[in-house]
């Protein structure tokens, strides 16, 4: 049987199998809703992922269900033990649930790869371009703010904490020119420090930028990460951000043409050692137009 991963994926898994065994049985939501003297609501959450489930309510689905397979349950079992577990980021405090399935994807995923039009991905910020990038965010109080950066920050920590001695293919970044160029706060410090950011990391992921020379590509119709998985864990997973909300994609169709519009993307961009050279440059610009404005 696949084995389990992290606390997001196996209430993941869990939710889907639950929902899939469900309707194998010819179960409805009444049904199970009556075996667990529960609301129906409660059984389309607990599908959904959005609930989690005590092992005596596992137990006795299983029976509605009537699941024989002794390596089934055994497997749902911990999944259900391991989906209990608190991930690394809950002493952070309380996070909107779509973004802490985001930050249990990136830590359980075996390879990220993200791409941005206009910013620096968040694993890559400074603290000082993070918080200049939340300032924007108007509808959120100065606090809030602050906490973002933070549990950014405290991301980091733990990626690349993980990352010290394994292969520096498990984060793919490919980023526009324009989110190198586009400055971050008032201070022309924020952009020079958060481009030597990304010259110090260099070794660490791959990197490539898209020339403004490339013209027009499939990164122009908005940012994506794709978490990748080890086979017997979990399929891909895309998403999406953007100004209508957020979306996770499973669907073979959508994790297919995430990978063509990314393989596209990663032919058409610089290499990673182009890539540096072009935050090299940029940081020589910067320096000879600050030089500029000082002396006049």
């Amino acid at each position: 049987m696949p084995r389990v991963s992290g606390p997001t994926i196996s209430r993941w898994r869990l939710s889907n199998e639950l929902s899939h065994l469900r309707v194998k049985s010819g179960r409805s939501y009444l049904d199970a809703a009556e075996r667990l003297g529960c609301s129906e609501s409660k059984i389309r959450k607990l599908e959904a992922g959005e609930v989690g489930v005590a092992r005596a309510e596992l137990d006795s689905l299983l029976d509605l269900y009537k699941v024989d397979d002794d390596d089934l349950r055994n497997l749902l079992h911990d999944l259900q033990k391991i989906g209990k577990q608190r991930g690394w980021w809950v002493p952070l405090g309380s996070m909107p649930k779509q973004y802490t399935s985001f930050v249990g994807l990136e830590s359980e995923a075996h390879r990220v790869r993200m791409f941005e039009p206009l910013i620096v991905p968040g694993l890559l910020q400074t603290e000082s371009y993070a918080s200049a990038l939340d300032a924007m965010c108007t509808f959120s109080t100065p606090s809030e703010q602050k906490r973002a950066v933070q549990i950014r920050i405290a991301r980091q920590e733990k990626f690349w904490a993980d990352e010290a001695d394994t292969d520096r293919s498990r984060l793919w970044v490919i980023v526009d020119e324009a989110a190198l160029r586009r400055p971050a706060g008032k201070d022309p410090s924020v952009m020079r420090g958060q481009l030597m950011r990304l010259l110090e990391l260099s070794d660490r992921f791959i990197f490539q930028v898209v020339p403004f020379e490339a013209g027009t590509y499939p990164g122009m119709v908005g940012s994506f990460t794709i978490f990748d998985f080890e086979e017997d864990i979990h399929s891909p997973v895309v998403y999406a951000d953007g100004q209508a909300g957020i979306a996770y994609l499973e669907k073979s169709a959508d994790v297919e043409r995430a990978n063509l519009a990314f393989g596209h993307m990663a032919a058409v961009a610089l290499s990673p050692a182009q890539s540096a050279r072009k935050v090299m440059a940029i940081l020589s610009e910067m320096a000879k137009k600050q030089g500029g404005e000082n002396e006049s």
